[in-house]
């Protein structure tokens, strides 16, 4: 499948599932745009740009090496994704990843038409590399495979179960090197 002009697409998202309320007048809130060719791990990402504590603008990328690949479904199904994060960003200003917003607007995309369907993790061909972290949880030993470090990261299942889902610091994780050959 070639490379989709975005804009159109989004354009298009915006009247039906969204009520238009992704732009400003004609201008979208959030730029949409192909990757420079570098992003390989993930389908695309919607990530906020702020200037002096306040929102400046959004920004929408599409992986280019993964999605040119695949069908124009994969594409349409991505962007609708990344354009669910906008809306609950700049339109609900809700701080929120896949949470109850989210899935929401999505069984509602996925009930209205037939052509793609949005879900929460993709599963497109994407190649794997091992991991360079063990992330272990000290109050459960669950252990978690992380590419980086990533500060303030807790055990989702020791949160949920001791601390009625909220972040909670005794479930930080601690991480430690893959040891080569192991």
């Amino acid at each position: 499948m070639s490379i989709l002009p975005l804009l159109p697409l989004y354009h298009a998202f915006n009247r039906a599932y969204f009520e238009g309320s992704l732009t400003f007048g004609t201008r979208p809130l959030a730029s949409v745009r192909w990757s420079d060719g570098r992003l390989r791990k993930t389908a695309g990402y919607y990530r906020r740009v702020n200037r002096f504590g306040r929102l400046h603008k959004g920004e929408i990328v599409l992986s280019r090496p993964i999605l040119e690949k695949l069908p124009q479904s994969a594409t349409e199904s991505t962007l609708c994704h990344e354009m669910i994060h906008v809306w609950i960003d700049q339109v609900l200003k809700v701080k929120e990843g896949h949470g109850e917003h989210f899935y929401k607007r999505m069984a509602f995309i996925n009930a209205s038409q037939d052509r793609f369907q949005i879900s929460v993790r993709h599963n497109f061909p994407v190649p794997q590399s091992a991991p360079k972290w063990w992330a272990i949880c000290p109050s459960c030993g669950a252990r978690f495979s992380y590419q980086r470090i990533v500060r303030g990261a807790a055990c989702r299942s020791c949160c949920n179960t001791h601390y009625h889902g909220r972040w909670n610091a005794n479930c930080l994780l601690e991480y430690h090197r893959v040891e080569k050959g192991v």
